[in-house]
């Protein structure tokens, strides 16, 4: 695949000339040159700009644009534009707006707004694309391509139905297989004709507008979610093919959205030549939060580096309270991300737009138009520092011994169990796991379940619902050959269709695990039970709260490390070990407190030699990226106080101070510390 050549970490954001009279871009030039950006995201909404009419293509403005960028030693993240189509396409061939969830064609409007089972939006996408790489195929400002912009939006319409048929029928060939995995006995639901198959929307088989995940048939909208996730690809991978004709050493990609639930990243990052995306925590977003969506983005190309490519510089428009970022937080922001694997910084946006509903959306120029802003002048530091760090960290790559498992499927099938308890949110369970390591400082990859195991001591797979044979062959063969298998209540239960493993839960892990589940028992937030630890082991022990769902669960071989404190299954195991080859696969029976996890994997990480990065309180972060040899460890400060911070890995340099940093120090409010290690 194509990379993005770059010499330091690139620098910038979407910027719209095409909102502003001529004589401004020499003005947004000039700062830019004092903010020391390098790269400008354009065209992303220019669809109309470009095709005004049907028969029409007008790229001078765009030649302009380029041209100008050039001149002053900026590069261009060049975007397709098809975001939104244009209003003379859609009153022309309606055939390209959505039908919504309730069933209601659309109207011209917002964006997102194109059905993307329409010949017609596939059509006049596709020669966009084509066109404008065809154009600016050998463009000296062309760094990387942008295919449309935050894909998402599911759609109902006819066009859906058919290829939703199609789709299926290509999956499970024979009406008999259809019925058999999608369970259409129950309620006299079986289908004797393709054509008879219908979206499961709120007029079909969903109950509830405001509870789109309560469905009558589960194993129908999961394969509408993966069929609809397939689909939003399927228009990106047209564009793809069509630029990767013209140029094919220019990297292609799109902007992701982190844990954004219709589309399956994981399959989406098999056709991006590198993974960007957009981060827009809320003033209140606890930092572990937006690590876990950072690594999750780097976790979906195996590690690889990725582009941030929006964040906002101060605040956004669309949150219940849009808060200013503090001074310091936007810098500390991006050097997560950098911390994390991005080898770009970019804003959304470069310049405040006047109007519309993002005119009070931040921006690196403000509406005053003037450098002497404290948003500027932030963003120019930071411009300044990243040119001063060069290209040290490019491409270096996270050492990490513990893998978390994510996969988009199981989310899907987890939230439309119907049961057993609507307080059961797959990505709530999975980032607990993920903040307990990131507060005792240890480094963390999130994995697919496509990811080579074997390269962790330790794999985490929280609520693992969904588990197919060759997902247990996989998790067997990796505990047999000596892995330590975590997993918790809730997992086992169903294969690829939503069909309970039958023979006792949890189902094919039931070996591995060493346990039988007899039941489930769910209990509203304001009851809770116990985890009483029995293994003496130091800081592992005492009496812990857990909550929500509790399997009741029976030895097969496992051993009891903690048992349940109160309730009718006073005694019975809460959580197991079990031996199974050179390995040990861990059971957690229900929703443990914050405390117990800590505990619970710094034991276990322990006796793996799995060692933290530092001592420091949980308001401090650490990172490590690792490139020829050399090893940078990021320490990050999200507090508005002074934090006491100790080494455990020798001394090293300050990239960014040139100091020398060894043993303890105290890290300034929010304060980044990049450190060159001389001692691993």
């Amino acid at each position: 695949m194509a990379k993005l050549v770059q010499s330091k970490i690139a620098y910038g954001g979407d910027y719209n000339p095409e909102q502003w009279p001529r004589d401004v871009w020499d003005e947004d030039v000039r700062m830019f040159e004092l903010a020391n950006i390098d790269i400008a995201t354009v065209g992303v909404f220019s669809w109309v700009k470009h095709q005004p009419n049907e028969e029409t293509y007008t790229f001078e403005w765009m030649d302009e644009v380029l041209n100008h960028l050039h001149n002053h030693g900026i590069r261009a993240c060049l975007a397709t534009g098809t975001a939104a189509h244009p209003a003379w396409m859609a009153k022309k061939y309606p055939d390209i707006l959505r039908v919504d969830f309730a069933g209601r064609k659309h109207n011209f409007g917002q964006r997102h707004n194109s059905c993307p089972n329409s010949p017609t939006y596939r059509k006049f996408s596709v020669a966009l694309a084509e066109k404008l790489a065809e154009r600016y195929k050998d463009h000296p400002a062309l760094a990387v391509w942008h295919i449309s912009n935050e894909y998402g939006g599911a759609c109902y319409c006819d066009n859906c139905a058919r290829e939703f048929r199609v789709w299926v029928k290509n999956r499970y060939h024979t009406i008999d297989r259809l019925n058999e995995v999608w369970n259409t006995a129950f309620w006299g639901h079986t289908f004797t004709d393709w054509d008879e198959v219908v979206p499961p929307n709120l007029l079909s088989e969903h109950m509830s507008e405001s509870q789109p995940t309560r469905t009558a048939f589960q194993g129908i909208s999961l394969d509408y979610s993966r069929f609809m996730s397939d689909s939003i690809l399927a228009c990106y991978r047209l564009e793809y093919d069509a630029i990767r004709k013209h140029t094919p050493n220019i990297p292609i990609t799109t902007n992701l959205m982190g844990t954004f639930k219709p589309l399956d990243y994981f399959e989406w990052a098999k056709y991006m030549d590198i993974v960007s995306w957009d981060n827009y925590p809320a003033y209140d977003t606890p930092p572990s939060q937006v690590a876990f969506r950072h690594d999750l983005m780097r976790g979906l190309k195996h590690g690889q580096s990725f582009m941030l490519m929006e964040q906002t510089p101060s605040q956004q428009n669309w949150q219940p309270y849009n808060s200013l970022k503090r001074p310091g937080v936007m810098r500390l922001q991006s050097y997560q991300a950098v911390a994390h694997g991005a080898d770009t910084v970019m804003f959304f946006q470069l310049r405040r737009s006047r109007g519309a509903c993002e005119k009070f959306h931040g921006a690196v120029i403000e509406h005053v138009g003037h450098e002497d802003t404290r948003v500027f002048q932030e963003t120019a530091q930071l411009g300044h520092e990243l040119k001063q760090l060069g290209d040290r960290l490019l491409e270096a790559r996270t050492k990490a011994s513990v893998g978390i498992l994510f996969d988009w499927a199981n989310w899907w099938a987890v939230e439309y169990s119907s049961g057993p308890s609507v307080d059961l949110k797959y990505v709530s369970e999975v980032t607990k796991y993920y903040e307990a390591l990131y507060n005792e400082h240890i480094s963390v990859d999130v994995i697919g379940k496509e990811t080579d195991f074997s390269q962790y001591d330790i794999v985490i797979a929280p609520v693992l619902y969904m588990v197919t044979q060759q997902d247990a062959e996989k998790i067997r063969a990796y505990v047999k050959n000596g892995g330590k298998f975590i997993t918790t209540f809730f997992s086992g239960i169903v294969d690829e269709h939503d069909l309970v493993h039958l023979g006792g839960y949890p189902g094919p892990l039931r070996d591995v695990l060493g346990i039988w589940s007899e039941e489930i028992d769910a209990l509203p937030p304001n009851k809770h039970n116990q985890i009483v630890v029995q293994e003496a082991d130091g800081r592992f022990q005492g009496t812990y709260d857990c909550f929500m769902l509790y399997d009741r669960i029976h030895s097969e071989g496992a051993e009891v490390l903690a048992v349940y404190g109160d309730d009718f299954y006073r005694g019975e195991p809460v959580i197991t070990r079990n031996q199974f080859g050179q390995g040990f696969a861990y059971y957690v029976a229900s929703s443990p407190d914050d405390r117990f996890l800590r505990d619970f994997l710094r034991v276990i990480c322990e006796k793996s030699s799995i060692q933290s990065l530092i001592q420091a309180s949980e308001k401090v972060e650490a990172t490590l990226r690792e490139k020829d040899g050399q090893a940078y460890l990021t320490v990050l400060n999200h507090s508005s106080e002074p934090q006491a911070v100790t080494l455990l890995a020798g001394r090293g340099t300050d990239a960014l101070s040139g100091r020398v940093v060894e043993g303890s120090f105290v890290a300034e409010p929010y304060g980044v510390y990049i450190i060159q290690l001389k001692i691993i």
